[in-house]
């Protein structure tokens, strides 16, 4: 689980606005993510392309381990399942939050 702070020009990428028609402007943009790579190579590898999403390419800023350092080691399909939670939750506390 990672957690990706983007820029606010994300907000006119018709991705992100699907997830996100009721959020305010001015809130902080989000991309959270499932990885069993460090959160900090897998960062990379979306900035370069690899494997990566689009969004977190054109407009990640930074890792926020703020929002993902508590979270255990978990496998693949719980780490799956929380991704859509924390996201929800993160939503909830007011973030803008693209995640699939």
């Amino acid at each position: 689980m990672y957690v990706v702070e983007l820029a606010a020009s994300v907000r006119r990428e018709r991705q992100f606005i699907r997830q996100n028609r009721s959020t305010k402007p001015g809130v902080i943009c989000l991309y959270v993510g499932s990885t069993g790579l460090d959160p900090e190579v897998r960062f990379a590898n979306h900035l370069r392309g690899h494997k990566g999403c689009r969004l977190v390419r054109d407009h990640g800023i930074c890792l926020r381990p703020d929002l993902f350092a508590d979270f255990p080691a978990m496998t693949w399909e719980d780490a799956l399942a929380t991704e859509v939670a924390w996201a929800k939750e993160l939503r909830e506390l007011g973030y803008a939050v693209y995640q699939h």
